[in-house]
Formats: structure tokens, C-alpha cells, sequence
């Protein structure tokens, strides 16, 4: 487990699956929370399960006022800010030609934009406290190109070419940032394709499985600890093995 003792995170998109788990894994690590999502329920009641060290607010990653009132909360709550998890998406599941402009404004807005307003809006408050992480939660789709998926996809290699800059540009503030990007995770947004837990349908890697919320959270944990404190403008692939490259079945057609 992450030791994230101390430490104040703001994570996006937290009400359920990979934001809620690395949520959970703040708190497990020692660190306090702010869970925001535009899903108030389910968002409330994570927080809620997590006691004390974590709150909750309605937040849409797309409204530069948002931002602006979710990251001003979380220091008002907790008395700073070291770490933002930028993990609040959506997806596309549609052929290109059927893929509409708005649908894929949509998803770009939410996905990549979002991302960037989140890091510019809290560069002020990671370097007032001496600096801190950001980890923001790419894709598989944003190391490989991956079928149905135009909006998504692109989102998600914007969010690893938008994590390499700021990785330049803040370093001197001492931010670190990061991208993670997970393969085939179940989770509430996978699970209408058909994606089951352990073996169940699209393992989609060498080892045999998809992923779960909880390996992805550790990932994100680790990078927002101190042990990784020389570590920034990384890729750090959750997926099994996915992006790795050809498997002997993908050769012999097994």
C-alpha cells in the first residue's frame, strides 16, 4: 500500500469504479480526500464510506467555475493541496463515419479538456504547498490505436501528450505529472460491452484477464506517494500486458 500519510487529493469522476477505488486507496494510505463527480448519489455515498478523511462535491470537469469551487474546497476542508487525480470520462463505442460531431465534442470536452483545466487551475495551490502530483488516467486507447473508439480514443492520446508537457513545464514548481492507462477494466462503464470479472469475455491480454479498479488504484496511489518522487512524464500501463505488442496466439492465430 501507498503511504500517502498527510496528504490532500482531489479525485475526479471518484464516485465509482477506478475513481472510487483510488479514492479508497488515499484514505487506506493515510491520506485525505475530496471525491468530486457529477453523479451526486453514488458520489455521497462513496465519500460517506470513507469517513471522516474524505468529502464529497458535485463537480463538471467542463466548468472552468467548477473547478475553480471544487479545488478551492478541498483546501478549505483539508488546509492544502498535493495531489490531483484527473480520472472523470466518458466513452465512445461507435464506427467513425457513425461517430457524430457533437458526440465527439463531447466526449473531448470531457475527457481531455477537463483534464487540462484541472491541472492549470491547480498549479497555484500544489506549488503554495511546495509541490505536489498529478495523475492523470489515460487508456490502452492512448498508446495503441484501438477500433470504435474516435472520440475516446483521441481524448486519451491527448491526455498522455498533455501529461509530457506539464511534466516539462511544472517540474521546476516541483509538480510532478503522470498518466496511467488502463487495458480492459470492469468497472460501471465497461460492464454494458459485456465485460465480466477475472477470465469473462475480452481479456484483451497476456495475462489472461481484465483488470479490476483496485490495480489500477494502486498504480495511481504509487505515483501520487513519494516514492515516486523521481518520476514524472510517464506512461505507466495497467493492462496486463495489452499494449506490449504480439502474443505467440496473436501470431499463430490461436
Amino acid at each position: 500500500m501507498a503511504d500517502l500519510s498527510g496528504k490532500v487529493v482531489v479525485v475526479t469522476g471518484g464516485a465509482r469504479g477506478i475513481g472510487a477505488a483510488t479514492a479508497r486507496a488515499v484514505v487506506e494510505g493515510g491520506g485525505r480526500v475530496l471525491v468530486t463527480d457529477v453523479l451526486e448519489e453514488e458520489g455521497a455515498e462513496t465519500a460517506g464510506k470513507l469517513g471522516g478523511a474524505a468529502r464529497f462535491l458535485r463537480h463538471d470537469v467542463t466548468s472552468e467555475a467548477d473547478w475553480q469551487a471544487a479545488l478551492d474546497h478541498a483546501v478549505a476542508e483539508f488546509g492544502r493541496l498535493d495531489g490531483l487525480v484527473n480520472n472523470a470520462g466518458i466513452a465512445s463505442g461507435q464506427p467513425l463515419e457513425e461517430e457524430s460531431v457533437e458526440h465527439f465534442r463531447r466526449v473531448v470536452e470531457v475527457n481531455l479538456v477537463g483534464v487540462f483545466i484541472g491541472i492549470r487551475t491547480a498549479v497555484p495551490l500544489l506549488r503554495a504547498g511546495g509541490g505536489g502530483a498529478v495523475v492523470n488516467i489515460s487508456s490502452a486507447a492512448g498508446l495503441t490505436g484501438m477500433a470504435l473508439t474516435a472520440g475516446y480514443g483521441a481524448s486519451k492520446w491527448g491526455v498522455r501528450g498533455l501529461s509530457k508537457t506539464g511534466a516539462l513545464e511544472l517540474a521546476g514548481s516541483g509538480i510532478r505529472v503522470n498518466s496511467v492507462h488502463p487495458g480492459m477494466t470492469l468497472t460501471p462503464m465497461t460492464a454494458p460491452i459485456g465485460i465480466q470479472a477475472g477470465e469473462g469475455r475480452f481479456p484483451g491480454a497476456p495475462l489472461g484477464r481484465v483488470g479490476t479498479p483496485e490495480e489500477t488504484a494502486a498504480a495511481v496511489a504509487f505515483l501520487l506517494s513519494d516514492a515516486a518522487a523521481y518520476i514524472t512524464g510517464a506512461e505507466l500501463s495497467v493492462d496486463g500486458g495489452w499494449t506490449a505488442g504480439l502474443t505467440t496466439a496473436h501470431l499463430t492465430g490461436g
